[in-house]
């Protein structure tokens, strides 16, 4: 398995404040969910996942976003902190604090809503901050691509360094895969929402795109620090 543990940090900009407190809240609010006994835990992610059918019926449309902040085990919650811990920092460096904190609460809510539409007729619940996680990865894409990005190699625990647009290009196309996948075979039952990481990306692409427009003289000046 590889795991990003580290990038080229962009130098001066706005302070990461942000990004990291949503590293902090997710992890205390796990501390939450682990502390509560089998039925509570579940009880709690029923009532504030996103369940597909109760979206489509108008009902529960504040788990949207609450959704983003559980997760499911320990695993799930170390891989997303430390993708938001790489790559979020970076954006709001160049965008600030308040832009973007809503653009990763849209995101988020972009990548569940794609998730409703592949599985409409679902109740399971959706929880996990990888769709909007997946919205920073594209737009950092975008924004950074020849930034390299620091992987470690669980196997052998080994750290090299690859260029953005090759980790995150190999990111999206194992999520492709997995999700065109999970169609016919009902993407709940892998227990990971693919389109949600997915929508979430195109999200952060497009956006990415913006940015790089509107932040076009900052956006410059960063990247010839990282190239």
């Amino acid at each position: 398995m590889f795991l990003p543990i580290g990038d080229d940090q962009v130098q001066g900009g706005h302070k990461p404040l942000f990004a990291y407190s949503l590293i902090v809240i997710n992890c205390i609010l796990f501390f939450y969910e682990f502390s509560l006994n089998h039925t509570s835990t579940e009880m709690l992610l029923f009532r504030y996942g996103t369940i597909p059918q109760e979206i489509l019926n108008g009902e529960d449309l504040y788990t949207l976003i609450s959704s983003m902040f559980l997760h499911g085990g320990w695993m799930h919650l170390i891989g997303n902190m430390l993708f938001l811990w790489v790559f979020a920092d970076n954006i709001e460096a160049v965008i600030g604090s308040f832009n973007f904190i809503i653009f990763y609460l849209f995101g988020g809510i972009i990548a569940s809503i794609i998730h409703v539409f592949f599985n409409p007729y679902s109740e399971a619940p959706m929880i996990g901050a990888s769709g909007a996680i997946s919205a920073v990865l594209g737009t950092y894409l975008v924004m950074f691509p020849a930034s390299k990005i620091k992987v470690l190699l669980l196997l052998f625990f080994i750290t090299f360094y690859v260029p953005a647009i090759f980790f995150l290009g190999i990111w999206i196309v194992q999520q492709l895969v997995a999700g065109i996948g999970s169609i016919s075979s009902a993407s709940e039952q892998t227990g990971v929402a693919w389109w949600a990481h997915i929508g979430g990306f195109v999200f952060g692409i497009i956006i990415g795109f913006i940015i790089r427009s509107s932040y076009k003289n900052r956006y410059k000046y960063i990247n010839s620090e990282i190239d």
